[in-house]
């Protein structure tokens, strides 16, 4: 991507987008063709096909369904249709701003399919002139988790201290979750990144929440949060991007999620027991925060003199956050419809490529020369555990949007959030679990059934 993103030679890109999107398919070089994922793609698909059989559903569609927060394969596909055709005006306009840009300024009269994210990019620069490097000064580690740890402790009600454990690293920190002087959780915290630490950002379970049947103790809940974020230098505190802050709040969401749980049995406590297109919502919900300046200007602090962020570089940073939404949500929804569509209505045993390009010519606005293969990498689906699930990233979008614009809707006058819709959104998701069916969980905060209305108008894509 760097190079598509980066490179000046429209001759390279090329050479590296054919080879790129050509890879394990029929049309990558002879050299390769006996790695052609073709027809181990078909084989997955009959194995499936069978497995749906054998258990009583009519296609794999349902299997995967039957244990996720959709009532069926046609609502997903009805919902991808319907975002779709919502974000298609915006994709357009997305897509003639960079032909018109491209024309102006790069000399490319008819861009290619391996000049877009080039095109992309310049543009991007143009529009929002501010460096990643000087909006990292003003996120110094110990600031933003100062800055965290007050937001949940003003919005759930709960006190968050150091606590002693031992760690695995001096770099680890442990801490204790309280609420009315009881123990809620605890925590480990490994934020920096080192060698021989495995690479990303998660949060799992050390233990859940579990009223013991052998004892009758009521184990608490404790989890580990891990990032790798860059160490300080030079004796400074480590400097996080914003993206690194989303990083942390992200994770922070799940962590809630598992040690606010008031469940008592094991395997319906927090995180366990909640379907998969529903487990994101609490972790999206959080990231929210990192886009609002009421939080943001009490939680950075220019490493050398103190400042908070100036409001005219996060002016900058917002209207950067959704550009080219609308063709992002497009390339989300191509892969989405095809997944389910190739689980739900396709035929195992026929030639999968038709349905590509039938979805490409419903949903796309950039379509992809005819070599390209795309599905043939598409490991999400194929070898990863999103098999007719690949909607899940956007369904928990729509409903960590609409969940967070309760919190809109009821802010105070400053901005700041109302306390009475952080308990109520704490009782209803954080502290259910996966005891009752997230759809439950959500009509018990909001009121009614998730919209996309939300969704649309946090991406900059709606009128209102």
């Amino acid at each position: 991507l760097p190079v598509m993103q980066f490179a000046a030679s429209s001759e390279l890109r090329q050479k590296l987008y054919q080879a790129y999107v050509t890879r394990a398919s029929d049309q990558a070089d002879a050299q390769f063709a006996e790695l052609d994922n073709g027809k181990l793609i078909q084989e997955i698909l009959q194995l499936r096909q069978e497995e749906a059989k054998l258990l009583g559903y009519q296609n794999f569609a349902e299997v995967s369904v039957a244990t996720k927060m959709a009532d069926s394969p046609a609502k997903v596909i009805a919902f991808l249709r319907d975002l779709s055709m919502r974000a298609r005006p915006f994709a357009e306009k997305d897509l003639q701003d960079m032909r018109q840009f491209a024309a102006e300024h790069l000399n490319l009269q008819n861009p290619q399919a391996w000049d877009w994210p080039y095109i992309g990019e310049k543009l991007k620069e143009a529009r929002y002139s501010f460096s990643e490097q000087e909006v990292k000064q003003y996120f110094t580690a110990p600031k933003v988790l100062q800055g965290l740890f007050k937001i949940i402790e003003t919005l759930f009600e709960v006190s968050i201290r150091p606590d002693t454990a031992p760690v695995w690293h001096p770099a680890v920190g442990f801490y204790r979750i309280e609420r009315n002087g009881q123990l809620v959780g605890q925590f480990y915290l490994d934020p920096p990144a080192r060698a021989g630490k495995r690479g990303g950002a998660w949060m799992d379970d050390v233990r859940s929440r579990w009223l013991r049947p052998d004892n009758g103790q009521l184990q608490t809940p404790v989890a580990h949060l891990v990032c790798n974020f860059a160490q300080g230098v030079d004796g400074n505190p480590a400097l996080l991007t914003h993206d690194d802050v989303i990083t942390l709040f992200h994770e922070f969401g799940h962590g809630l999620h598992h040690m606010l749980t008031q469940v008592n049995e094991r395997d319906v406590s927090g995180i366990s027991g909640v379907e998969w297109d529903a487990v994101e919502l609490p972790s999206q919900f959080m990231e929210n925060f990192c886009w609002e300046w009421p939080v943001i200007k009490h939680m950075t602090a220019h490493v050398k003199t103190g400042e908070p962020l100036p409001k005219e570089l996060f002016d900058k940073m917002v209207a950067a956050k959704n550009f080219q939404s609308g063709l992002q949500t497009l390339r989300q929804i191509e892969f989405a419809l095809l997944d389910m569509l190739l689980h739900s209505e396709h035929k195992p045993q026929d030639d999968f490529m038709p349905l590509l390009h039938k979805v490409r010519s419903e949903v796309a606005v950039i379509h992809p020369p005819e070599f390209n293969r795309m599905a043939h990498t598409f490991s999400h689906i194929f070898a990863g555990g999103y098999a007719a699930g690949y909607y899940s990233y956007k369904w928990a979008e729509v409903l960590s949007a609409d969940a967070y614009a309760a919190f809109e809707e009821t802010a105070q006058p400053d901005g700041s959030p109302s306390l009475e819709t952080g308990r109520r959104y704490r009782q209803a998701i954080l502290e259910a679990g996966g005891s009752r069916p997230a759809l439950d969980s959500f009509i018990a905060f909001r009121g009614r059934e998730p919209s996309i209305n939300a969704l649309l108008k946090h991406q900059g894509m709606s009128s209102n």
